[in-house]
């Protein structure tokens, strides 16, 4: 089996998800008493957070590529950021070590496609809604991604940091949510990413009709089917 290098913390709330997920399908997968070897770093979101607002993108490469090359040393195979936004620095990160990173879009993009689903609304912070690191990903496998309009990126974006990543589930948040999403059908979309790894904290496929695909959930199901693959 391989060892997961998980760098998480951002926020903690879904990175329990990501430890509890990942270890459930390795234990479905091969039985028994069976887990995943997980080595986890934690960081200090506030740290990150602050420097995303300011724009210091370089700073945090610094940091997380700092924290892949420890997980290295400590013997992982490979690399999990378990956040959607900080993707915006993969590639910085993956230049510092000689281990792959497992990328959130492309996992993604791959349960996507084999859904057959061609057009899809990205929910996420506004740097994962608004900017290419993400989107790209996707639009370069053929998939059509939609945004919600500049008022409703700031009501996601709001209720993620204010919300989300502190634990809060609102229902008048869920309901928001909901409305955003039912209003991008008549865009023609086939289905919602939950481009955000605590959005799953207040979505789920029963609130909606249109397909859900909650990226936590995907970026763990193909961790851990890639460390159990021989």
């Amino acid at each position: 089996m391989k060892t997961i290098g998980l760098i998480g913390g951002m926020s903690w709330e879904s990175t329990s998800l990501y430890y509890e997920i990942i270890n459930k399908v390795v234990s479905e997968k091969l039985g028994g008493l069976h887990s995943a070897k997980i080595i986890l770093y934690s960081v200090d979101f506030a740290e990150i957070e602050e420097l995303q607002r300011k724009g210091q993108w370089s700073k945090s490469a610094e940091i997380l590529a700092d924290i892949a090359m420890k997980l290295e040393r400590a013997g992982a195979d490979f690399i999990l950021i378990s956040t959607n936004t900080m993707h915006k620095v993969a590639d910085q990160v993956q230049e510092k070590i000689n281990i792959p990173i497992l990328h959130i879009a492309e996992a993604t993009a791959k349960e996507l496609k084999e859904n057959k689903i061609g057009k899809v609304l990205l929910l996420g912070t506004k740097y994962t809604m608004t900017e290419d690191f993400y989107k790209g990903k996707l639009e370069a496998e053929g998939i059509d991604v939609v945004v919600p309009n500049e008022e409703d990126i700031e009501i996601v974006n709001e209720i993620i940091f204010s919300e989300l990543c502190l634990g809060k589930i609102n229902e008048k948040s869920r309901e928001k949510y909901i409305n955003i999403i039912n209003s991008s059908k008549k865009k023609g979309v086939q289905g919602v990413i939950l481009g955000c790894t605590e959005i799953g904290l207040l979505i789920k496929q029963k609130d909606l009709e249109l397909p859900v695909f909650d990226t936590t959930i995907i970026h763990c199901q193909q961790a851990a089917n890639y460390a159990i693959m021989k």
